[in-house]
């Protein structure tokens, strides 16, 4: 194995803690009840796959969701909010570790996003811990609505890879979708599923990345 020298890093329930319940529960809420057959953690139609990659703006994304539901009548707020119901906040000591990892290795964050979700995000950054955006944490930030790429599909890793001369072999991809890693290992990554109740701090010292 050669020496680790890189890491890539997943957003949500890596960094930043989602809950797919909660928002599949406000969609519910809504009308909606068969959101698993759009969108879900390992699978997603077209629609949503297009606002991940930045192909459709937030406006197409919530006529879409409109369409899709049957109930035209839903406003933008109501389905923004039900949409950010999943998402939660950065779990606690998170940006910590992450200044310690920055300061071992080159760090960076490869996040599926959507327009929606992300302004969320940046505000909640702001609002809680006065930053205005992840930038500060990572050598390079990329979120897949602004890269027109999602994982997993391989031109996103190539594009990291290529755009910083990464080695495959000296940098370790961490992540809590199998698939996203199948596409990883298959381009000589080494990874990591993370998965709950496991935490990126347990698994980063576990694994001995870094030494407390």
């Amino acid at each position: 194995m050669k020496k680790i020298k890189n890491i890539i890093l997943d957003y949500g329930d890596v960094v930043f803690m989602i809950d797919f319940l909660r928002m599949e529960s406000a969609f519910s809420d809504l009308g909606i009840k068969n959101v698993r057959q759009y969108y879900g953690h390992r699978a997603q139609t077209k629609l949503f796959d297009d606002f991940e990659q930045g192909k459709i703006p937030a406006k197409a994304f919530r006529e879409g969701i409109r369409e899709i539901s049957g109930l035209l009548s839903l406003s933008d707020a109501e389905i923004d909010a039900a949409w950010n119901a999943m998402l939660i906040g950065v779990a606690e000591g998170s940006h910590e570790l992450l200044l310690k990892l920055k300061d071992k290795y080159r760090l960076f964050l490869l996040s599926n996003n959507n327009e929606i979700h992300y302004q969320w995000i940046m505000d909640h950054l702001k609002n809680k811990f006065g930053l205005a955006d992840n930038t500060i944490f990572f050598e390079k930030d990329y979120y897949s609505h602004l890269m027109g790429m999602r994982k997993p599909n391989s031109d996103i890793f190539e594009f990291v890879l290529n755009a910083h001369d990464l080695v495959p072999a000296e940098t370790i991809f961490i992540d809590d979708s199998p698939q996203h890693l199948n596409t990883a290992k298959g381009l000589g990554l080494q990874t990591y599923l993370l998965t709950k109740p496991d935490t990126l701090r347990e698994l980063i010292y576990r694994e001995g990345l870094l030494e407390n």
